[in-house]
């Protein structure tokens, strides 16, 4: 993987940080230490290619609260727990708020890097996504609102007729908004407009469709 790679280490024991950074630096690795929740949440933001090693048993803010708060600012960070006070029920906990792993300390350095390695294909997987969509409400921000309810249509698969009638249009009008449509995106096909509402964000139910929707 190229470009740097960093992890936000959050831990209230200064030599867990101390060890952790030695360890991730020997793999080229840029770490960044903070010893609360709060601290690092004050100045945390969404990179490429990093991921965070947080203790879960934190004082003040502990970890599922970091994990919260992270979600709340749409923060995309991948978040990769450790703990020696953990157990099963704690694990399935953390994994189903959204941690992408859960190691228990000691750490043995083989399992760190591969976890921290996974945590930043996550995070290059998210930074993809997070292009895609922005890319896609980029091609349809200067649809009209007529368009958009075409575009939504077409991507529930909907044939001119159906649209037509759903709208309350001639299928002659239909067909015109979807060739704008696809002008304007720059689609080629009625799949390719199914991906670009979904990516966009403006997928909607028929019932909540603008002007002239029969329900």
């Amino acid at each position: 993987m190229d470009g740097e790679r960093t992890v936000y280490v959050v831990d209230d024991d200064a030599s867990v940080r101390d060890g952790l950074r030695l360890q991730l630096e020997k793999e080229a690795i840029t770490v960044e230490t903070y010893d609360c929740a709060e601290t690092f949440l004050a100045v945390c933001r969404s990179t490429p290619r990093s991921c965070v090693l947080a203790e879960l048993c934190l004082p003040g803010f502990d970890g599922m609260q970091l994990l919260a708060d992270l979600s709340w600012r749409r923060v995309c960070l991948p978040v990769i727990f450790m703990t020696a006070k953990g157990d099963l029920q704690t694990c399935v906990k953390a994994i189903k708020a959204g941690a992408v792993d859960f190691l228990a300390k000691p750490i043995e350095p083989t399992t760190l890097i591969h976890c921290v390695e996974a945590g930043m294909h996550e995070s290059e997987k998210i930074g993809l996504q997070s292009e895609a969509h922005q890319s896609a409400r980029s091609r349809v921000a200067d649809l009209t609102p007529r368009e958009r309810d075409v575009l939504v249509l077409v991507a529930q698969g909907l044939q001119v007729k159906q649209i037509a009638r759903w709208l309350d249009i001639s299928c002659r009008a239909v067909e015109f908004h979807k060739a704008r449509v696809m002008h304007k995106t720059g689609a080629d096909t009625s799949i390719d407009l199914s991906y670009l509402a979904e990516a966009s964000g403006i997928s909607i139910g028929r019932a909540n469709i603008g002007n002239g929707v029969k329900h």
